[in-house]
């Protein structure tokens, strides 16, 4: 009969043929052996506090490396509570593939330990979700679920194993083996569409482009840097757009992010899409006559919300290097003294002598402005940086820099909180992979850092050299200083009394470095958020935390709409 495998030692295997690398989970009945397995073939697992913060991670590392991590739970409320993440990496178009350890096949619909229906749960969260039917198919499965999470808009695969299909032996000749996924096809747009971008292009006055993160996704960054340097043309980065092209390209106008959009006749978007982060598209925002030209892997993306006037499906690579070899054989270009460039100009040095006088004010409590401008001019400029929360998150990306593609990881199209501390992880570990000299610098709101602070654990364990650096104002959006909110607590219900965006005052996150016999560092002035970013940097055998203290009623500064587009309905 030959030499016998059995499920974990097959699903192992599988998953190592097609390369995967990286497995970040909470392990229990009925993976334990499993996880084991995965280390025995040579992946790297990596063990988490939280499933959600491991399906981050797993997802971070698919976005970093272009092929799928695994995120390995246990049955029932393990599933369940990543639920959240595959969301975030199905919606974020992120590859990653999802296992599931599950009840008993014998002790289904008879109450067995942690029963759920979780394949047919997991569908609408995913591209694909199937439980093979016996151990020697396991192999066609990987093979598909890989496939699946890779080709096209990539996303999530499931795959369910219940406990006694991982325990049970197969002889080694019966099992269905899979070849090696190739790599995603290149897409090619149509020819005729290229040339008729290149028309558009030719009579707009005010182009503008917006890069998004398919294109960081894409590794369009050469071909699209080409394009604006040689055509002279302005951009706009989406939040994971940023890096693509230098954030301090002179190129860069996102300081006139309002008046751009508003004013701009021709925009063309590569790998972005008009949803809320673009305001759809759509007056007053977006001049109500503006052409749209629209670069998607994804067909489904075209003409959402608005009408495009052309729209080119194809890799975003092979289609802008078609568009700049058309344009440059025709010398076109914006003139650098051109109405559109000087408009720009003019916003982009009236918004930084607005975000000037914020930055100045350094007096405590502390503004966001002043505490970002000085961990900008600390940190080394080709970082990884992770950030969530509100104006933590929106502030921040105004005012620290991306120089590089893929090194900006946030909250994302799904606008997901707690994503930040299981991205930092993923960072980290591909830097000690691929760039050991590289940092990581994971910027969290106080409300956010509290969705997973409990991974800062992980970070040490693994030593993971992460600087996290928590901008502490009180609440969720804002909270109060201590003499108010001693006033409206003292005699009275908590529950009542307390607004729900309000948290306690002064919570000493960096304490939790004392729990690994380390020191973390608050901050309430400037000075001090000097000298401990500078400390931190020092660290290289596991993470730090900065706990700066801020104004609890710190705001942006005033904007000409309200951030997020409102219905009219």
């Amino acid at each position: 009969m030959g030499e016998e495998m059995d499920g974990n030692s097959i699903l192992a295997e599988a998953l190592k043929l097609q390369g995967v690398e990286y497995v970040f989970g909470i392990v229990g009945i009925p993976v334990i052996e499993l996880s084991m397995a995965m280390q025995a073939v040579g992946m790297h697992y990596v063990g988490c506090r939280n499933e959600q913060a491991a399906c981050y991670a797993a997802q971070a590392m698919g976005y970093l490396t272009g092929k799928p991590a695994v995120c390995l739970v246990v049955s029932g409320p393990g599933l369940l509570h990543v639920f959240g993440g595959m969301a975030n990496a199905q919606i974020n178009c992120w590859p990653l593939i999802v296992i599931g350890g599950s009840c008993p096949q014998d002790h289904e619909g008879i109450g067995g330990f942690q029963e759920c229906n979780q394949v047919e749960l997991s569908r609408p969260y995913c591209k694909y979700a199937a439980r093979p039917p016996h151990p020697k198919l396991i192999p066609t499965h990987v093979e598909k679920a890989f496939r699946l999470a890779t080709y096209g808009r990539p996303g999530v695969s499931y795959l369910d194993f219940p406990g006694n299909m991982l325990s049970m032996s197969v002889p080694s000749g019966d099992i269905y083996l899979a070849s090696k996924v190739p790599a995603p096809p290149l897409a090619y747009p149509d020819p005729i569409q290229v040339k008729e971008v290149v028309s558009v292009l030719g009579q707009s006055k005010r182009p503008l482009v917006i890069i998004g993160k398919g294109a960081a996704y894409g590794k369009a960054e050469l071909a699209l840097r080409d394009l604006i340097s040689s055509c002279n043309l302005p951009f706009l980065p989406t939040p994971m757009g940023k890096g693509v092209v230098s954030d301090t390209d002179e190129h860069c106008v996102a300081p006139a992010r309002s008046a751009a959009l508003q004013k701009a006749d021709c925009i063309l978007l590569f790998g972005a899409r008009l949803n809320w982060i673009l305001h759809f598209g759509r007056p007053p925002r977006f001049n109500p006559n503006v052409k749209i030209v629209q670069v998607d892997l994804c067909p489904e993306e075209f003409h959402n919300s608005r009408i495009s006037t052309v729209a080119l499906q194809g890799d975003i690579q092979a289609t802008c290097t078609l568009i700049v070899k058309e344009l440059t054989s025709q010398g076109w270009h914006i003139p650098s003294s051109s109405p559109w460039w000087n408009l720009l100009k003019e916003k982009v040095q009236n918004n930084k002598m607005t975000v000037g006088k914020m930055i100045a004010d350094i007096r405590p409590p502390l503004n966001y402005y002043a505490v970002f401008q000085h961990i900008q001019d600390i940190i080394p400029i080709d970082s990884i940086i992770c950030s969530e929360g509100a104006n933590t998150m929106d502030i921040g990306r105004t005012l620290l820099a991306n120089i590089l593609p893929r090194h900006r990881l946030d909250a994302g199209t799904f606008g997901t909180m707690g994503v930040g501390l299981g991205f930092a992880v993923a960072s980290a570990l591909w830097c000690q992979r691929y760039s050991p000299q590289k940092r990581v610098i994971c910027v969290e709101g106080d409300s956010a850092f509290g969705f997973s602070g409990m991974e800062v654990e992980t970070m040490f364990r693994y030593k993971l050299p992460v600087v996290i650096i928590v901008i502490n104002n009180n609440g969720i959006y804002g909270g109060f200083d201590q003499d108010t909110y001693n006033a409206i607590r003292d005699g009275a219900d908590p529950t009542q009394v307390t607004p729900p965006t309000a948290l306690t005052v002064k919570v000493r996150y960096d304490n939790i470095m004392t729990l690994f016999g380390r020191r973390g560092y608050f901050c309430s002035t400037i000075p001090e958020v000097q000298d401990a970013v500078k400390e931190c940097l020092k660290i290289v055998d596991g993470p730090s935390v900065i706990n700066i203290a801020i104004n609890p009623a710190a705001d942006r500064k005033p904007q000409p709409f309200n951030w997020l587009t409102e219905s009219k309905l």
